[in-house]
């Protein structure tokens, strides 16, 4: 573990950019599942299952020391810190990731400091003792606070997205970074695929506010405790934010995950405003919506009620499955079965 990380932060440090970031976190990935399962095997829990040639792995690893009884050493932000490294480290493995310095900072002394935790917590030792204080993760731009972070991120994608088709490969391996954070919060543990990267793209070019783009982003904050080589950095919930516990076995799940609080924010459109992004009419939405029985699923239709009144709002996961099902199906098809005159 300790090998792990002190390469991960060596790579940080060092001057030459080639395979730098898929580097800090691939090493960071490992040196915390190693610490992960030390912590397991030494709270009595066990880290191979019965006739199994391989140890568990790292989501199993996070869901037995968060819930676990025996083994239970991690709070929920802690697993949304691991959860968030982990998927980017599947990127940086697996596709092609572009990450900011400011960015990368965050990740690697956030991931240094639950390291720093757990060490203590679990094992009553001060991991710095094993660390020269030359190998910290050290930047000249620390990020302030998430907010300003992913502001500062989606407003270089939108300049990159400017130059279209010349930066948009540069732009997008960017803005997966921003995905998968927002997803490893929201409990989505999928990469996303070019669809859903082009269309977050859309929504940063026309001007989206990041707030709405990542909601589960927004619900978090960073917070700092001291400076320079002995910097602690945490990623905290904003007050009144809660985090689950996503039921095992949920397919595409992580471990646990931002619960909206603010519904709005994120089933943030009406039919009109549904229908517009999609560019069809209102009835034609109606009709799609209809097929794919959007009012059934939770991810992408809410009936909210405000006062006596009640409105029918959709979340941004209502678009995407509405394009993408247009890519297969016309809309000729869709009017015909679930147009006017339909009957459930």
């Amino acid at each position: 573990m300790i090998d792990s990380l002190i390469l991960s932060i060596e790579i940080f440090n060092r001057p030459n950019d080639t395979g730098r970031i898929p580097g800090v976190l691939i090493f960071l990935d490992h040196a915390m599942e190693m610490l992960l399962k030390a912590g397991i095997l030494h709270k009595g829990g066990r880290i191979r299952e019965p006739r199994a040639k391989q140890t568990i792995g790292f989501d199993t690893c996070v869901r037995r020391a968060l819930s676990d009884a025996p083994s239970k050493f991690l709070t929920n932000e802690q697993a949304l810190t691991l959860q968030s490294i982990n998927g980017l480290r599947d990127a940086a493995q697996h596709y092609l990731l572009d990450m900011s310095e400011e960015h990368l900072y965050m990740q690697a002394q956030a991931g240094l400091t639950l390291l720093r935790d757990l060490a203590r917590t679990v094992f009553c030792v001060d991991i710095r003792t094993h660390l020269p204080e030359r190998v910290l993760p050290l930047s000249t731009t620390p990020p302030s606070d998430l907010a300003s972070l992913f502001a500062d991120e989606v407003d270089k994608i939108r300049n990159l997205l400017k130059h279209r088709s010349r930066r948009k490969i540069e732009a997008i391996s960017k803005l997966r970074g921003l995905a998968i954070v927002e997803g490893s919060f929201l409990g989505e543990k999928l990469q996303p695929g070019t669809a859903v990267l082009n269309k977050l793209a859309k929504q940063v070019r026309t001007g989206t506010r990041w707030t709405d783009i990542f909601p589960g982003i927004a619900s978090l904050n960073l917070t700092a405790k001291g400076y320079g080589p002995g910097i602690d950095l945490r990623i905290t919930k904003k007050k009144g934010t809660p985090i689950i516990l996503v039921p095992e076995g949920t397919p595409g799940a992580t471990t646990v995950a931002v619960k909206r609080v603010d519904e709005l924010g994120f089933y943030n459109m009406g039919r009109e405003q549904l229908a517009k992004q999609v560019g069809l009419t209102g009835p034609k939405t109606t009709a799609m919506v209809r097929y794919l029985k959007l009012q059934d699923d939770p991810e992408c239709c809410r009936v909210i009620q405000i006062g006596k009144s009640k409105f029918t709002r959709y979340s941004q996961k209502a678009i995407f499955k509405i394009e993408d099902t247009l890519r297969m199906v016309s809309i000729d098809t869709v009017w015909s079965k679930c147009g006017i005159g339909w009957n459930r």
